[in-house]
């Protein structure tokens, strides 16, 4: 089997309801992501090093940001679900901060899983444009999977 391109719109986004765990939420809207790495590293240079600098990296962190276009009934005013459960769990603090979001392609059989707290980013539009809507979830822990059902 060759290994192919994919589109980045096949890849699904959801948050899980804290107030119904085990209920999952397709997050809306989205039409870019991004997963950022980032790394803490301790010096381990010693007089032995001979002046050649040593290092180890200590630890791992992600990111995932979502970005996309505000959605809304335009019926009821309800917005979208997803964008909705981001927007509460952005507002929580300390233990209820954490959150689990999960992602994948929609061909792969497993879901991978964060547990993370989320930032929201800059919202708005001008004369000529939709609303936009982003976020940013940073992972708290390591990563899991789960198979999809």
């Amino acid at each position: 089997m060759a290994l192919q391109k994919y589109n980045a719109r096949d890849v699904d986004f959801q948050i899980e309801d804290f107030l119904s765990p085990g209920t999952w939420i397709t997050i809306g809207g989205l039409n870019t992501f991004t997963k950022g790495h980032s790394e803490e590293t301790t010096d381990t240079t010693t007089y032995a090093s001979a002046g050649q600098e040593e290092s180890q990296k200590m630890q791992i962190g992600k990111t995932l940001g979502l970005q996309g276009l505000r959605l809304r009934d335009d019926t009821t005013g309800a917005g979208d679900s997803g964008q909705a459960k981001v927007e509460a769990l952005a507002e929580r603090l300390g233990e209820n901060s954490l959150g689990r979001v999960r992602f994948s392609h929609k061909n792969d059989t497993t879901w991978l899983v964060w547990t993370a707290h989320v930032a929201l980013g800059d919202q708005g539009g001008g004369n000529n444009d939709k609303v936009s809507w982003e976020c940013t979830f940073t992972r708290s822990g390591a990563e899991s999977t789960v198979a999809k059902p």
